[in-house]
């Protein structure tokens, strides 16, 4: 069986899915754009981005009483890879070890045309 996941803490779904699913043990997020749930705005920067993203990450988990040490894979897409450092810098400040396992990608454009985009897998 599968659960669709929501927090009023992080922006709701642009779109026809959910913030995230649960499906048994695992908890799979869709993309968080960094866009502040208080205002509706994306926020300024690969920093304050990067930032944002992980505080709607770290909230929709919230929701099932998880956190980031339970995440298990992140897939991160940079409009820019010249951005990597700035990102990984702020990632490093959220996450603790056993790191997750990550992916990295490029891509032409993003939603609302944010410069970061993350997904995750958590286990409970």
């Amino acid at each position: 069986m599968k659960k669709s996941i929501h927090s009023n803490l992080a922006p709701s779904a642009i779109g026809p899915y959910s913030q995230g699913v649960k499906a048994g043990r695992f908890l799979f997020l869709s993309g968080q754009l960094p866009i502040d749930p208080g205002t509706c705005l994306l926020k300024e920067g690969i920093v304050s981005q990067t930032k944002q993203v992980l505080n709607n990450v770290t909230a929709i988990l919230a929701s099932e009483n998880l956190n980031l040490t339970n995440v298990v894979k992140t897939t991160v897409f940079l409009k820019n890879l010249s951005d990597f450092s700035a990102m990984n810098e702020v990632y490093a400040s959220f996450f603790c070890e056993p790191y997750p396992a990550r992916s990295t990608i490029e891509v032409a454009a993003l939603p609302k045309d944010a410069l970061v985009e993350i997904e995750c897998i958590a286990i409970n």
